[in-house]
């Protein structure tokens, strides 16, 4: 297999849009039987470069080979016919169709005698192979996170693809879905099949990878193998300085509670139970963290929590005032929204492009969104447009937010750029509460590092944040006290616990049934 030609090898890409280089020059080259790690900031060309290489895009310049051999992809499926394939971050999957429905759609056959049965065997056996288990006959609403992203592995498996293409895939994973997913990829090396792993998860990558290439700012800045190299040195390769990965958390003696839940009951939007009697509390000058896989409840919570969502059963107080649960209490509206945010809660939402912003609005209006109403922004009915200016300048530079112009609509930023928006647009009312949904979801390391030390800087200063997150690093990192939720419920409250443990947790094991270690609360 040494003198075998390499998997793929692209040459001298290049990739231009209007006003960007996405790709200058880039050389990429993926060998047979391994795992080739993909890292770059946020706007670094990586998916520029991958969308080239399964016939999403074509390249203005430059060559691929498969095999040895020179192609010319004009669309996915011509990728997909050479035997190259994508997982995305975002399943593409019909919720109402069975697995094997799912990973029949698209294909030339069957053409007019759909055999279900016969089809449901050949995925069972191809799961089983790869130790991807998961119900041929199940609907994919019924499915687990994990469940999902192994229909979207079988469909690639199942149409002969000998390089994968995985965006992001241990975002939605508990960690013992995470080491499943190696063990699959490993048994896919092994057979001599390629893997490309898009990833900012630095420990993840160095776990995995054999190969390493790192992008910024559109070309290859390294080139490692694995074994030699390390996070340190990863990060500085992707932002161009030192990240630090040690966190600068002082010590500080939580105040009173600012925010208490107990018995919080909600539905979702299928109207199924969301939450199920959950209690919890956050102190001032706290982190409270909140670990769930993605859909056991943690969406729905923040969302009863800061008015969007009405809830069935239950109390909410906050700063001593009964918010929901006797006769005083509200429910979800604009009325309770402005009322919350009056009272100092600030929101960080899991969805920063359609709930955080108005993506067509300017930087400049969507920094004051909360602010408007009051002086010296408002001026009678109007807004004072020279002081909202003046405001949104000062925050753009105090948060180092990149961007043309104030006028600039939001929907033009990256990733990164639109949560220091958020966070800026947040902090700068000085929040009592600050509800913060997966605020580093899909950014960078260097992003990463920003939004962390922002969260510090606000629990030093006072405020009560509930942390929700699906990367257990970042939570035991941050967090002075964790809760972890299933199915809607609440499994335990832990100080100090290892990642196993916490995973046990969020996949349904109550704290009180695992043997004694962690810190229980």
């Amino acid at each position: 297999m040494a003198d075998a030609p390499n998997a793929v090898e692209m040459r001298g890409i290049c990739k231009r849009f209007p006003g960007v280089l996405a790709n200058d020059a880039v050389d990429f080259t993926l060998h047979r039987g391994e795992v080739h790690a993909l890292l770059g900031e946020n706007g670094a060309g990586k998916s520029t470069l991958m969308n080239i290489l399964t016939g999403l895009y074509r390249q203005d310049s430059g060559t691929i080979a498969v095999d040895g051999r020179p192609v010319v992809f004009n669309s996915p499926r011509d990728a997909i016919a050479h035997g190259i394939g994508m997982v995305h971050q975002h399943f593409m999957l019909v919720p109402t169709q069975t697995v094997t429905e799912n990973i029949l759609l698209g294909l030339d056959r069957p053409r007019f005698v759909l055999r279900l049965r016969e089809y449901e065997q050949a995925i069972a056996a191809l799961g089983q192979r790869y130790g991807l288990h998961v119900d041929p006959q199940a609907k994919i609403w019924q499915l687990s996170v994990g469940e999902q992203q192994r229909v979207e592995i079988l469909k690639m498996l199942y149409r002969g693809v000998q390089v994968l293409i995985m965006d992001e895939p241990t975002a939605v994973l508990a960690p013992q879905e995470i080491g499943q997913l190696f063990d699959t990829l490993r048994a896919m090396t092994a057979e001599g099949k390629s893997i490309v792993f898009i990833s900012h998860k630095l420990h993840e990558v160095t776990a995995i990878a054999d190969c390493i290439t790192v992008l910024r700012k559109g070309t290859v800045s390294a080139a490692r193998m694995a074994a030699e190299t390390s996070r340190e040195e990863l990060a500085r390769l992707m932002v161009g300085r030192e990240v630090l990965f040690d966190l600068d958390k002082q010590h500080r003696d939580p105040g009173e509670i600012v925010l208490e839940i107990d018995g919080l009951k909600a539905v979702n939007d299928k109207g199924l139970p969301a939450l199920r009697g959950v209690s919890l509390n956050v102190r001032a000058g706290e982190i409270v963290g909140v670990a769930a896989i993605a859909g056991n409840g943690q969406s729905e919570l923040a969302e009863v929590i800061t008015g969007l969502r009405p809830s069935t059963d239950g109390r909410m107080v906050l700063h001593g005032q009964t918010v929901i649960g006797d006769r005083a209490g509200r429910q979800a509206s604009p009325r309770l929204i402005r009322w919350l945010i009056d009272a100092g809660m600030a929101r960080i939402p899991e969805d920063r492009t359609h709930v955080g912003t108005s993506p067509n609005l300017s930087v400049t209006d969507n920094l004051i969104l909360k602010a408007y109403r009051l002086a010296p922004i408002a001026r009678g009915l109007g807004i004072n447009r020279d002081r909202a200016r003046t405001q949104a300048g000062e925050l753009r530079q105090e948060y180092d937010i990149m961007v043309p112009t104030l006028e600039t609509p939001v929907r033009m930023l990256s990733g990164g750029n639109l949560q220091r928006l958020i966070l800026a647009r947040e902090i700068s009312g000085k929040p009592k509460v600050m509800i913060a949904m997966q605020p580093t979801r899909g950014l960078d390391v260097g992003a990463i590092e920003g939004v962390h030390r922002l969260l510090l800087e606000q629990r030093q200063a006072g405020s009560g944040i509930l942390l929700v997150s699906e990367e257990l690093e970042e939570l035991l990192s941050l967090s002075d006290r964790v809760y972890v939720l299933a199915n809607g419920e609440v499994m335990g409250e832990v100080r100090q616990a290892d990642p196993g443990t916490i995973g046990m947790m969020m996949t349904g094991t109550r704290l009180a049934d695992l043997p004694a270690k962690g810190g229980a609360a």
